[in-house]
């Protein structure tokens, strides 16, 4: 008794020490909710607003399906705060905010043969970004060949929008991004080449909640959790229609024509055989 006593006097403080030092530190360390003001319901938030110089111009709310406007939702998940899940089936993409709470936001998603799912992390973000389009995208639309090498630079025509989130997978990147777009009316369709498209407004919002490192579940076609990660094969160009080729009919193939002998007519007027009497000889115009 007196052994363990000496023992606990010996290293107890140490324990107590650890315990105390183990109970301040959150065993999940990782990216938490934003602490960024949360919409308001019936708050319209797609109203014109200048960025880095650069105008986003108010968007016509009530062309923006109810369903597909930035709000905030009851959702049942088990994942952490801070999560973004992407529903392809529905078009919708959520920032987890904990407590079955998530912000909601109307997205596009990839059109037909570019769809992917799996699970990613937030690795880089860029505030007006620059566009280099991949070569398959390239091979697919030549007039695109004039951005490879410098890209389009920033602005209120370039595909990516005013704010692009980069993901990685296992440490690779896949060239799938959350990105603005100009094109806020292809919200709630597949329209992209894989990437997740989401209005101006709305990234803007997702860019500011963003830390770093968060976790991306992007679900399947079908709206269910991934098994693993697919990513679909590059779809080929099309090939150019070739040249129609000449038809060469071979020797032999069609039969000579058979060379009839002219018929000969007997030249000169035949002679009037005389009318009959009491008969009228028809005249020409009657």
């Amino acid at each position: 008794m007196l052994q363990t006593s000496r023992r606990f006097l010996r290293f107890g403080p140490a324990f107590l020490a650890a315990a105390l030092l183990s109970a301040c530190v959150d065993p999940a360390v990782g990216p938490t909710a934003s602490t960024q003001p949360l919409p308001k319901s019936g708050e319209n938030v797609y109203v014109a607003t200048m960025d880095a110089g650069i105008e986003i111009p108010a968007l016509p709310v009530d062309k923006i399906p109810e369903t597909h406007r930035r709000q905030v939702v009851a959702y049942e998940t088990d994942q952490p705060a801070g999560t973004i899940i992407i529903n392809p089936k529905t078009k919708l993409l959520y920032y987890v905010l904990g407590k079955n709470k998530a912000i909601r936001y109307g997205i596009a998603v990839g059109k037909a043969g570019f769809e992917w799912s799996g699970e990613a992390i937030v690795a880089e973000k860029k505030t007006w970004p620059r566009w280099i389009p991949p070569k398959e995208m390239i091979a697919r639309r030549p007039e695109l060949a004039k951005f490879d090498e410098v890209g389009q630079p920033g602005g209120p025509t370039n595909p990516l929008g005013a704010r692009a989130i980069y993901l990685t997978s296992g440490g690779r990147d896949y060239g799938y991004r959350i990105h603005g777009t100009p094109e806020w009316q292809s919200i709630g369709r597949n329209a992209s080449s894989g990437c997740i498209r989401m209005i101006n407004q709305d990234v803007l919002d997702l860019y500011s909640r963003v830390q770093g490192g968060e976790k991306v579940i992007v679900l399947t076609a079908s709206g269910e959790m991934p098994t693993g990660l697919y990513i679909p094969k590059p779809i080929a160009p099309k090939a150019a229609a070739k040249p129609k080729a000449e038809v060469v009919v071979p020797a032999g193939a069609v039969p000579a024509l058979k060379v009839l002998p002219t018929p000969s007519f007997a030249t000169g007027t035949p002679a009037a055989t005389p009318a009959a009497a009491g008969v009228p000889v028809a005249k020409d115009g009657v």
